[in-house]
């Protein structure tokens, strides 16, 4: 049974990212880059912004960031670029990359606009994300509706199933010998207990756990490096030239071609960073900002730390690793992370599991709020509560379900349903971006406020839920 579940997913996996996906995404990276200036130039000023943020909302500037990094960096950057690796040869980390760079002007559009249509529930909180977008801005309700209910379900892929199989398989083979129906346990009784506090509760824990693991993981990388330093810049040329040319299998790598490296790098990178997606933007409604624009900027930064830093980083490290020691296997991508990572014996089994832990929980926390913003646009707040306990309840199957690739498949296709419906939202309001950008932006005018970013509160009759 499950190796049919399995094959259906590949299979419309296999369609959707074909050529479909990646020339839409690519297509729409590349437009919004040109329509809109090149926003990726303002990087500096974006990182200026983390803490400048003054206005009405639930959370700041940096911790909506904060909570959007949690849920993008996770298992994508560590078990999803190395998956991309054995599956696309070594070129699939420069398309993943290049996916980053022109992902934040993707990233930047969307935030804008969940922004510019944010509303506030019935108790007064900002709310927002693409669904309110498409029924706002492009008047096309079906649309909003297919976008959120494929966001509330794609929730359990990207976010949840994806994440658990990956730690818990990390945990069970490293030399800790962990069980599967352990780590699950664990799992959700963190992830229960932060789920009590709300996007307050989300957004401390996220505030504190992402700076703290990015930075134990980069320090793992770094080593791992040092000690094949000699490596790293053959490393580095066999990504660029793979890229662009087709590989024949040898010195451990898989033999690919250019449309395959691109492919998987493209997929992992979306996966990554998710810009495009249309998840992200669902918390960049609540942040304190006088303007749509001057958190655009901010949020525009995540690809870059996500993908064009972490993914690259995770990348190059890989392949050095594999060029430096021939016994590494590069055929099963999913633990081809953890085996680089144990050639610095325990202290590098030790720093990745603790890192993936980090990754797997915060993200867990980040997109549990992203599936709850959009269940709550189909059918009020009162199925967040039933949402929530079956949240906690695929935590564990995910920690304890058999065959792994069932999970990233689904993960895949949801993903790529979900980017559809986004990416039409952003063409379509192509001229309020540009009227929003030239506003703020291209004027200078970053720091005025804009009085008509806040709503009255919107009438519904669902219960509010309490704990």
């Amino acid at each position: 049974m499950l190796e049919t579940i399995d094959k259906i997913l590949e299979s419309a996996s296999g369609f959707l990212w074909g050529y479909v996906l990646i020339f839409a995404l690519l297509g729409t990276h590349l437009y919004l880059t040109f329509l809109l200036r090149v926003p990726q130039r303002h990087l500096l000023t974006g990182l200026r912004l983390y803490f400048s943020g003054k206005g009405e909302g639930q959370i700041s500037q940096f911790s909506s960031l904060m909570v959007s990094l949690a849920a993008n960096v996770g298992t994508g950057n560590i078990v999803g670029v190395a998956v991309a690796v054995t599956s696309g040869g070594p070129g699939a980390v420069f398309w993943c990359m290049l996916t980053g760079v022109l992902g934040m002007a993707t990233r930047y559009a969307e935030s804008l606009l969940a922004i510019r249509y944010r509303e506030r529930d019935a108790q007064g909180n900002l709310i927002g994300g693409p669904m309110y977008a498409i029924e706002k801005g492009l008047k096309c309700k079906w649309l909003a509706v297919v976008f959120a209910a494929v966001t509330s379900i794609a929730a359990f892929g990207i976010g949840n199933l994806t994440q658990a199989n990956a730690v818990s398989q990390v945990l069970a083979s490293s030399s800790l010998g962990v069980p599967t129906w352990v780590t699950g346990l664990v799992m959700v009784v963190l992830v229960g207990a932060v789920l009590l506090g709300g996007l307050q509760g989300i957004s401390r824990v996220c505030t504190a756990l992402v700076p703290t693991m990015a930075v134990v993981y980069i320090v793992g990388c770094v080593a791992l490096l040092v000690s094949n330093a000699s490596f790293v810049w053959p490393a580095v040329c066999h990504i660029v030239d793979s890229a662009f040319n087709p590989q024949a299998a040898a010195g451990g790598f898989i033999g690919s071609t250019i449309m395959l490296a691109m492919q998987q790098g493209v997929r992992r990178g979306l996966f990554s960073n998710e810009a495009g997606l249309g998840s992200s933007p669902i918390v960049s409604a609540p942040s304190q900002t006088p303007n749509t624009v001057q958190h655009a900027l901010v949020a525009s930064t995540g690809p870059f730390w996500d993908t064009v830093f972490i993914c690259s980083l995770t990348g190059i490290t890989l392949v050095t690793c594999i060029m430096a020691h021939s016994h590494i296997d590069t055929t099963d991508g999913e633990l081809l992370t953890y085996v680089s990572f144990a050639t610095l014996g325990s202290f590098g089994s030790w720093m990745l599991t603790i890192s993936l832990a980090a990754f797997v929980v915060s993200t867990v926390l980040g997109w549990s709020y992203f599936g709850e913003r959009a269940l709550e646009y189909l059918g009020g707040r009162r199925l967040i509560y039933p949402y929530r306990v079956l949240w906690i309840i695929v935590v564990y199957l995910g920690c304890t379900i058999p065959k792994s690739s069932i999970v990233w498949n689904f993960a895949d296709l949801a993903n790529g349903l979900m980017a559809l419906p986004n990416l039409i939202c952003m063409v379509g309001l192509s001229g309020v971006l540009v009227a929003e950008t030239r506003k703020y932006l291209w004027e200078n005018r970053l720091f005025e406020v804009d009085k008509t970013l806040l709503t009255e509160k919107k009438e519904e009759n669902s219960e509010k839920i309490n704990f």
